[in-house]
């Protein structure tokens, strides 16, 4: 979900933006915007990517499927190579950004990112629960090991505020600034539990959701990539 909204704020300030699902076994993207459409592909044999409505390019492995609920069972092969073919077989034109969302964990899915596709940094997606503090220190390590740039963490889910605007912390109050702290990262957003944003998901709305704190940290992202020529 977080990638959605960075890639929809990226739209918003104007940049030609994509989204790759790279959860090949989980795939939930297309859901989320609406697409139920199969892949198109030319005589080339390359792949078209979906245009959702707010034109975002999208490619998703649910793209490939008759059945959105049919399970993927593929072993690490299959999947590393469709990552690749995600990559280097859909005709993405002259994107200015491409996001790729990626299942949690060190496996064969970031590995195969990391080693095949050109990456200028990452983000890093954590919730105020003490064990998956664990599970994201194993890929921020994994992502030093491989000279990756960590460009920033955001914290979902990290409370909620109620209709008198008081601010609950169902998971336990998060120690992201001392995380962030610790692994010398920036905290690029703390995002509260919305269910506006589940329900656009679920409804195949994403296209029109934004988030104010994420147009925050995509500025600081833009900037960090040397994509923002002017203070906006």
């Amino acid at each position: 979900m977080v990638s959605g909204l960075m890639a929809n704020s990226a739209l918003g300030h104007g940049y030609l933006t994509g989204l790759l699902d790279a959860d090949v076994t989980g795939p939930s993207i297309g859901r989320m915007y609406g697409i139920n459409t199969p892949a198109m592909g030319n005589e080339e044999g390359l792949i078209f990517p979906a245009i959702a409505a707010n034109e975002l390019r999208i490619m998703t492995a649910n793209m490939l499927l008759d059945d959105e609920e049919k399970a993927v069972m593929w072993r690490g092969i299959m999947i590393n190579n469709a990552i690749k073919e995600f990559y280097s077989k859909v005709l993405w034109s002259d994107l200015d950004l491409l996001f790729i969302d990626m299942p949690p964990g060190t496996g064969d899915v970031p590995l195969t990112v990391y080693q095949s596709i050109p990456i200028h940094g990452i983000v890093v997606v954590t919730t105020p629960q003490d064990l998956v503090g664990m599970i994201v220190a194993k890929a921020i390590d994994m992502a030093h090991q491989m000279k990756i740039p960590i460009l920033g963490i955001v914290e979902n889910m990290s409370y909620m505020e109620t209709p008198n605007k008081e601010i609950v912390y169902p998971f336990g109050k998060g120690k992201l600034d001392a995380y962030a702290a610790k692994h010398e990262l920036d905290v690029l957003a703390k995002l509260p539990i919305d269910a506006t944003l589940t329900q656009a998901a679920d409804q195949g709305t994403f296209a029109k959701v934004t988030h104010p704190l994420i147009d925050e940290a995509m500025l600081l992202l833009l900037k960090k990539l040397d994509l923002l020529e002017i203070d906006e």
